[in-house]
């Protein structure tokens, strides 16, 4: 098969393949110290009540609340103190009609005792405890069991582990949970033109860009990058980089798609694998391939950095997060703002512009591509629907934010 373009896809009909792509997760059981922001793979259901007995919830003193019925500024009820139960400890006294024990917030509550009276309203004096105003059966106590019961659901599967989370869990004791294995992905830089950062910058070559870009934002969605170099732009070079990802999920290349006589991805594909979308109808990203290589996806972005940036986040970073089981979109992923001046767009072409947030608008950056300082200045992007093709000066667009996601 030749070199030219397979029937170019619209954005939507790539969406479409992409999403009939299979996938299987994987879990494995990690401790709960190293379980930050990876995900539930099971219910996590409570082996005890919390609070685990009746506790206090504030500093004074633990009462029957018959006893303080009537009590007032003008006229307290006293009572007498017989122990003080702190956080941690273990009562030993029973609150007996017309006595008191003093507990701080988190002690258990003495047997007897049904409410606890703030110390704020109370005065140690010589002659005991006085009261200065009632309080109802069951003031201030946290009935066990209150905040969760043994047998409660406490985290559902698919949850995200933020400290928050990993915080409830620690309070129902667990140390171990089943996560999903993060997926890993291959990456891969081609181009007879680009080198590792360390070597010497000769005339004709260029400083790789997308591993780091493209890895980063693969750890972004979830995922585990694995590195694997520059190949150059050589049928057996990058045939035999691709046959020795066995341990990859994912894999995706950059650069190597465009109908040209110097690219090699497509022909590799059609030997090995299977090539899916050779070509969609957007601006920047037209060469974008999607097809199979040994029951793997593989995604083969352009070489461009700003254009392999907006082909991850548009079509990759979806499937990623689905296969980490982390939410696709998210409110917080987009922000609407007009934007700062008259834009033009490609006719036919759905196009993906890149923005910079600047006076509470949304600037076009108006570099193409290959432009290192598109990227460096782009805080997200907008979509312009293909049948668009002028956006006025101080329309609200929706940006897509590239560093929540």
């Amino acid at each position: 098969m030749g070199t030219e373009f397979l029937k170019i896809r619209d954005s939507e009909e790539a969406r479409d393949i992409i999403n009939k792509i299979n996938f299987k997760k994987n879990i494995e059981e990690i401790a709960l110290k190293d379980a930050h922001r990876r995900v539930l793979a099971n219910d996590i259901i409570s082996e005890i009540n919390l609070p685990p007995f009746n506790r206090a919830s504030r500093d004074g003193y633990a009462v029957k609340a018959e006893d303080t019925f009537g009590a007032s500024e003008d006229v307290p009820v006293i009572l007498k103190l017989i122990d003080i139960v702190r956080a941690g400890d273990a009562p030993t006294k029973k609150v007996e009609k017309g006595t008191c024990i003093e507990v701080s917030t988190g002690a258990p509550m003495p047997e007897g005792a049904d409410s606890v009276v703030m110390v704020e309203f109370t005065e140690n004096k010589q002659e005991g405890i006085h009261i200065y105003r009632s309080v109802p059966m069951g003031e201030f106590v946290a009935p066990e069991g209150s905040d969760i019961s043994k047998g409660d659901v406490v985290l559902k599967s698919d949850t995200l582990l933020t400290h928050d989370k990993i915080g409830v869990l620690s309070a129902v004791g667990v140390g171990e949970v089943n996560v999903f294995k993060k997926p890993k992905v291959a990456v891969i830089s081609t181009g007879n033109e680009i080198i590792e950062y360390d070597e010497e910058l000769k005339y004709g070559k260029i400083y790789d860009i997308n591993s780091e870009t493209i890895a980063n934002a693969v750890k972004s969605c979830g995922c585990t990058p694995i590195y694997s170099g520059i190949v150059k732009d050589d049928y057996d070079g990058l045939k035999n980089t691709l046959e020795q990802h066995s341990d990859a999920d994912v894999i995706i290349t950059s650069g190597g798609t465009s109908a040209g006589a110097g690219d090699v991805l497509r022909s590799v594909l059609d030997d090995i694998g299977e090539v899916f979308v050779h070509g969609v109808a957007v601006k920047p990203g037209k060469p974008t391939i999607i097809g199979m290589v040994k029951d793997k996806p593989l995604f083969g972005l352009p070489g461009y950095p700003a254009a392999a940036l907006i082909v991850f986040h548009v079509f990759v970073a979806p499937y990623l997060r689905k296969m980490a089981s982390r939410k696709v979109s998210r409110k917080s992923d987009t922000l609407k703002l007009p934007i700062s001046r008259r834009y033009h767009s490609s006719k036919g072409r759905h196009q993906y512009v890149l923005v910079k947030i600047e006076d509470n608008k949304a600037h076009p950056i108006l570099k193409d591509s290959g432009a290192i300082t598109a990227i460096a200045d782009a805080d997200g992007y907008f979509e312009i629907p293909k049948n668009v093709e002028i956006i006025m000066e101080g329309t609200e667009i929706e940006i897509m934010l590239l560093e929540s996601q």
